[in-house]
């Protein structure tokens, strides 16, 4: 019997074990259960143009795989990849598994949209990410999942470990396809040497037979492996009716491709086979320069979160345990150690100390915390235990809404962004009309196909708007990345557009334009001393004082050495002491001095500093 092709993923199977059955007097043939329902689901829901906009394209069967659905209502599962909303929407972001193209993207976000509860669905084409909001009190998530599934599709949470195997997988296709690119370009180009000085100074056409021959088989993988990935947009763009950079690239490559087989063939007439390699090669590599700028905006954001601790230290009825941060719920007491970074958002209810807040305000200034006083996460605390009190969870604190309002901002696209999506559409089928105008005029004046043909290709390809098309979303893209490494933190893209027009730039404080470390700006010495006292003592010390005094130090000194300082004593918001061959050291703050029952000058407007020997 003969293979007969899935009415609903396109894939070829033996007659005999297809599922037939007859409807409207037309056969179906289906290669499973899955795909039997599938169809039949879209039919009933009015969504069978979806078969329309797939054309040929080859799906994989619905797999119906319901035996884990219930984990994705797990508590656990809920604090780790849901966020709550103040008005109790709930939002998820989902790695659609499956989609091939722009048809899959609006098949799924057809039915999601006609699903009741699901209130906002978009999903990202490039990457498969879909962000999900929903009404928790009419549909659970695991429905929601169950509903992706039913229509030959599969869903998990986004987690940013997957996302790096994907970009890895994808880098390496790029590397293997650049490779065979460069070599071919390289040794095409090596041949068009001979055949640039054969053309001006004569050549045997044997010869050039030899050379033709030898560039037709190096361009070959060039452009069939190395383009495949120009030719399959084209494909795609072809079947939803949008001309795009891709078309372009292919039609101008493959056009001067199969002009120089004829060529070949017929000996009449130039190959141009350098130029087909030269074409897929530089724009191949501008692609690939693209995925690797996209990668790195992401690692940005995936950064922020990757330097923060998992688990934080808890205190339940006196037992300290090790706890992840996703399992921390309001109301837990959380134990801070000097130097360790505040993940969850709180109040203090014992100990006090000073806090790094620059991170997020741009201040160097320490902040003194006492107890009732709220801490934010994505500070550090510097030189005490405290004890605080959880008042939100992980999803809902201050650094989690630093990392969203990050990821927003990426995916909101700025009106320049949008106007040149818009225009670089038009702008193709614009450049094609004119490149067809163009080998047409060259054609009936000069009356050399040959030559009319070039002209035309060179319209194509020297218009291509890669610039337009690429250039503006990862422009977007790399500068909020950028600005996120420097702590500059944009709630949408368009904002950086909107300061593009801006003529004068207001700060509400000094920490914004500075460094955010404190470092010295005058020391007054009283005796002399070993200068590696201070520069042991300090050294002992998190606080961002401490760090600029020993900056300071090192800049100034080059024989310092690092002393074993003994009974070295941290003393809450005020500094430290330690002793060193019978020597007291201590360094602080004025309060720390004036404890020691020492009169000290405390009229500056800049952090003051002392440091003693044995009073």
């Amino acid at each position: 019997m003969a293979d007969i092709t899935c009415t609903h993923c396109n894939l070829t199977f033996p007659e005999e074990v297809m599922i037939a059955e007859q409807q409207n007097d037309e056969p179906l043939f289906f290669c499973c259960k899955g795909c039997q329902g599938v169809y039949h689901l879209l039919n009933s829901e009015g969504l069978d143009t979806f078969y329309d906009k797939l054309g040929d394209t080859k799906l994989q069967p619905a797999i119906q795989n319901n035996e884990d659905l219930e984990k994705f209502d797990l508590e656990g599962f809920k604090n780790k990849y849901i966020t709550t909303h103040q008005d109790g929407l709930s939002e998820i972001n989902l790695i659609i598994e499956g989609i091939h193209c722009s048809a899959c993207v609006w098949l799924n976000e057809k039915v999601l949209h006609k699903t009741d509860g699901v209130i906002e669905t978009s999903i990202n084409y490039t990457n498969n990410k879909a962000k999900i909001i929903w009404d928790p009190e009419v549909i659970k998530l695991s429905h929601i999942i169950q509903t992706i599934r039913s229509i030959g599709y599969n869903a998990y949470p986004y987690d940013p470990k997957l996302q790096e195997e994907r970009a890895i997988s994808t880098r390496k296709t790029y590397y293997s396809r650049i490779l065979v690119a460069v070599f071919g370009s390289m040794n095409v180009m090596w041949l068009a040497v001979a055949h640039y000085a054969g053309y001006f100074g004569g050549i045997q056409q044997s010869f050039k037979d030899i050379l033709n021959v030898a560039e037709f088989v190096l361009a070959t993988p060039v452009l069939f492996y190395s383009g495949w990935i120009f030719f399959r947009g084209a494909y795609y763009g072809y079947k939803n009716n949008i001309v795009n950079m891709d078309t372009l690239v292919a039609s101008g490559a493959l056009s001067a491709y199969i002009y120089s087989i004829y060529a070949m063939i017929s000996q009449r007439g130039e190959v141009y086979f350098d130029s087909v390699v030269m074409i897929i090669t530089f724009v191949l590599v501008g692609k690939y320069l693209e995925v690797l700028s996209k990668k790195h905006a992401v690692d940005t954001l995936d950064g922020l979160m990757g330097s923060t601790p998992t688990e934080v230290t808890t205190i339940k009825d006196g037992v300290k345990s090790l706890v992840s941060i996703e399992n921390i719920v309001v109301g837990d007491i959380i134990e801070l150690k000097p130097g360790e970074k505040v993940v969850i958002d709180g109040e203090v209810t014992w100990g006090q100390g000073s806090f790094d807040e620059s991170s997020l305000t741009g201040e160097n200034e320490p902040v003194y915390k006492k107890n009732n006083d709220t801490i934010l996460s994505g500070s550090i605390c510097l030189d005490s235990v405290v004890h605080y009190s959880a008042t939100k969870d992980a999803s809902n604190s201050m650094l989690t809404s630093i990392v969203n309002l990050l990821e927003d901002s990426i995916t909101k696209k700025p009106r320049i962004e949008q106007l040149a999506n818009s225009v670089s559409g038009y702008f193709s089928t614009i450049i094609l009309i004119i490149a067809l105008l163009t080998f047409a005029g060259w054609f009936f004046w000069v009356e050399s196909f040959e030559q009319a043909l070039i002209v035309g290709i060179s319209v194509i390809v020297i218009a291509c708007p890669c610039a337009l098309g690429l250039a503006t979303p990862m422009a977007t893209l790399v500068g909020i990345s950028v600005a996120a490494k420097r702590g500059i933190l944009f709630k949408e893209a368009s904002f950086l557009e909107t300061m593009a027009q801006s003529d004068i730039l207001a700060l509400d404080k000094t920490g914004t334009i500075t460094e955010g470390k404190p470092s010295v700006v005058r020391s007054d010495y009283f005796e002399s001393f070993d200068p590696s006292l201070l520069y042991s003592l300090v050294s002992t010390s998190n606080h961002p004082i401490s760090k600029g005094i020993k900056a300071y130090l090192e800049s100034k000194h080059e024989t310092l050495k690092a002393l074993a300082l003994e009974e070295i004593t941290s003393i809450e918001a005020k500094g430290v002491k330690a002793t060193y061959e019978d020597q007291k050291l201590l360094g602080g703050n004025a309060a720390l001095i004036q404890a020691s029952n020492l009169k000290v000058d405390t009229e500056s407007q800049n952090a003051l500093f002392f440091f003693t020997i044995n009073n």
